[in-house]
């Protein structure tokens, strides 16, 4: 290298300045051209959003669900409120008063009639019987000795021996004591009864309730227990109800019985066999959860007359209770059906509308347009009402959407799930 002469580093460019500024005319002007083409970018966007407007697309058709009107025989029901009973409701009393000693069966089971289910403390009836009977033996001795003093006066008073007035005297004690006797072998048998009143034996087979008093408490006498217990016989299975008059004259008039000429209802006939003849097995009974009882009922007693305080008749009907699911206490209803309405238009009660006493509908045409019928309705039977007019049977009847609809509106129709009753469901 050549002295004065500077030392060019290889890795430094040395650049002119027009030549730098050349350089940074070059970059700004593609900087330029790209924001341009930005610009150009957003601007056609733009007209292509700001053009013409296309047209929206229409919402779909509103969904509602149908059912079908149809034609069915529908039986007609008058339905009462009741409670049941047991075939028998026998009370389990102490009849004696004492101490209870035992208590011989398991609450809430069947008991056999005969068994023997509490017992009383004997031992004062033990005594009084002993005190009875040696009651008796003295007056036993006294007639003895009566009759021998009868028998040796009688002789003596036929040949004058003894006034008339001994042998009436004689007379009179040997009855007395007779009579004596008598008394003291009833207070024997009565001893006996009260002694054997202590053992309380089931009178009927049946269900045997909760006790109302235990071993070591003194029964018989109030303010302590006197009635220990509850036994019932549920099968069949009595159910007590009320109706009112006007439905006591439906149902009486439906069960007339004109065999033989006699316009009675069945089983409340003149005649004692006609009175006690049970009616048909036609009552339905109706639990508290909704469900049906397997076994249909008759009508087996009835009052005499119309309670004049409630304007109430009362009933009790039987039903059969094999699996001893009904107990006595729970709550029932019971249907009596009266008529049948033969080939009728029904549809579900949710499916009318009601404004200002008129009633209406909205079925979907074939061509999924809302018409609005006004219908005449009729009873109702469970979800069901009976349509009178309006409807021929096998329309498409709105049942779910009924607030958004319109007549001639098109809505896009679908069937319902079908409504199953909850007492033709659930049987037991």
């Amino acid at each position: 290298m050549h002295r004065g002469v500077p030392e060019i580093n290889k890795t430094n460019t040395v650049h002119r300045p027009g030549e730098v500024r050349m350089r940074i005319f070059r970059s700004l002007t593609e900087t330029r051209g790209l924001v341009a083409n930005l610009l150009l970018m957003c601007l056609f966007v733009g007209m292509s959003g700001c053009g013409s407007p296309t047209e929206q697309a229409a919402p779909p058709p509103l969904s509602v669900e149908v059912v079908k009107s149809e034609r069915r025989d529908v039986p007609l029901t008058i339905e009462m409120v009741g409670s049941t009973l047991g075939t028998q409701d026998v009370p389990i009393r102490a009849r004696v008063e004492g101490f209870l000693e035992t208590m011989n069966f398991q609450e809430g089971r069947f008991v056999e009639k005969g068994d023997l289910l509490y017992t009383i403390d004997p031992q004062p009836f033990k005594a009084m019987l002993v005190e009875a009977q040696s009651q008796l033996a003295a007056a036993q001795t006294s007639l003895a000795k009566a009759a021998a003093d009868l028998s040796r006066i009688r002789p003596l008073a036929e040949m004058k021996a003894v006034s008339e007035q001994d042998l009436d005297a004689a007379v009179a004690q040997e009855a007395a004591a007779r009579a004596g006797v008598r008394a003291s072998e009833a207070g024997v048998d009565l001893a006996k009864i009260e002694l054997s009143y202590t053992r309380i034996i089931a009178p009927i087979y049946g269900l045997i309730g909760l006790t109302k008093a235990k071993p070591g408490e003194f029964v018989g006498r109030e303010p302590n227990p006197v009635v220990l217990n509850t036994l019932s016989d549920i099968d069949p299975i009595r159910v007590r109800f009320s109706i009112a008059e006007r439905e006591y004259l439906i149902l009486a008039r439906t069960y007339l019985d004109t065999a033989g000429g006699r316009n009675t209802p069945r089983g409340m006939g003149k005649d004692r066999e006609d009175r006690l003849k049970p009616a048909q097995d036609d009552l339905i009974l109706i639990l508290a959860d909704g469900s049906r009882h397997n076994y249909q009922g008759s009508v087996i007693a009835a009052s005499q007359a119309i309670d004049q305080s409630t304007g109430t008749y009362t009933v009790e009907a039987s039903f059969p209770n094999p699996n001893n699911l009904l107990l006595p206490g729970q709550f029932a209803r019971v249907q009596a059906p009266y008529q049948t309405l033969k080939n009728v238009v029904t549809v579900p009660r949710k499916a009318i509308v009601e404004l200002q006493g008129r009633y209406r509908v909205y079925v979907v045409n074939d061509a999924n347009e809302v018409e609005m019928r006004e219908v005449e309705t009729g009873p109702s039977k469970n979800f069901d009402v009976v349509i009178k007019s309006g409807l021929d049977g096998g329309e498409s009847i709105i049942v779910e959407g009924l607030q958004k609809v319109r007549p001639g509106m098109v809505v896009n129709p679908t069937m319902a799930a079908p409504v199953v009753e909850t007492e033709l469901m659930n049987e037991t």
